[in-house]
């Protein structure tokens, strides 16, 4: 939870935010389908390094706030490759190997995958949930689609701060004091906390019931900044990024 909570705090707080989606996600889808087409190097290393430029940078998520964000992707990115790396056999009995071609691989895998990650992560930490949602809608996904993933999105801070309140008053009352009353704790902290949501569930579809609701929910959205100069300047250096790789691999 401490990631999302992160990754949600970095979009609301970013700079970026009052940014046009249009701007943001020409930079970023861009920069995440240079890392797919491109050559691992240099091409995925450059748009990792651009990505983290971006990030610390005019998008101002910090460093410590970056290392919480990415930790969870890099270590999934990192059984994936240890998976790679290493060639499984059975010759009486388990046998692993490390080859070259393995190796070369896996380094692949791992440079193309961090970079995709960290060209989506320059749109996920400059763009709340809800401007994402509205973008969607924009784009005509269906309504229902959107309204249960923001009712998602919502229900899960309700969720995580229940979740606090129980685990509080539980250590309060020595609930956590060993393996066994830990496990009851649990237990009964869960029974609890699907009570309540159900509870907050049927009291929001009353409520939606009650205001004539049909099929979506719409709010006004606030001006965002449109930037022609910010947009010519991510294609001018999504094209210099494509051309030199595109040469990298000429002249080798």
């Amino acid at each position: 939870m401490a990631h999302g909570l992160a990754l949600d705090h970095a979009a609301w707080a970013s700079p970026w935010r009052e940014r046009s989606l249009r701007d943001k996600g020409v930079l970023s889808l861009g920069l995440l389908g240079s890392a797919l087409a491109l050559p691992p190097i240099p091409g995925g290393a450059a748009v990792a390094l651009i990505s983290v430029v971006l990030l610390v940078g005019p998008i101002k998520v910090g460093w410590g706030r970056l290392v919480r964000v990415v930790w969870l992707p890099v270590v999934s990115i990192a059984i994936g490759v240890a998976t790679v790396a290493v060639s499984v056999g059975w010759s009486s009995g388990p046998t692993f190997a490390i080859t070259p071609e393995g190796l070369r691989t896996a380094r692949d895998l791992a440079v193309r995958s961090l970079a995709a990650t960290l060209a989506l992560f320059t749109l996920a930490c400059s763009t709340p949930m809800i401007d994402l949602l509205t973008g969607l809608r924009k784009l005509r996904v269906p309504d229902p689609l959107i309204e249960i993933a923001s009712l998602i999105y919502r229900f899960a801070f309700g969720l995580i701060e229940n979740v606090g309140e129980i685990r509080r008053a539980q250590e309060g009352r020595l609930g956590y004091v060993d393996r066994r009353a830990a496990m009851r704790s649990a237990s009964m902290a869960m029974s609890v906390l699907f009570l309540r949501v159900w509870e907050r569930a049927r009291r929001l579809d009353v409520g939606l019931a009650g205001r004539g609701y049909e099929d979506s929910l719409r709010t006004l959205e606030p001006p965002r900044i449109r930037s022609t100069a910010f947009l010519v300047g991510s294609l001018v250096l999504l094209a210099v990024l494509i051309g030199t790789s595109v040469m990298w691999g000429v002249l080798r």
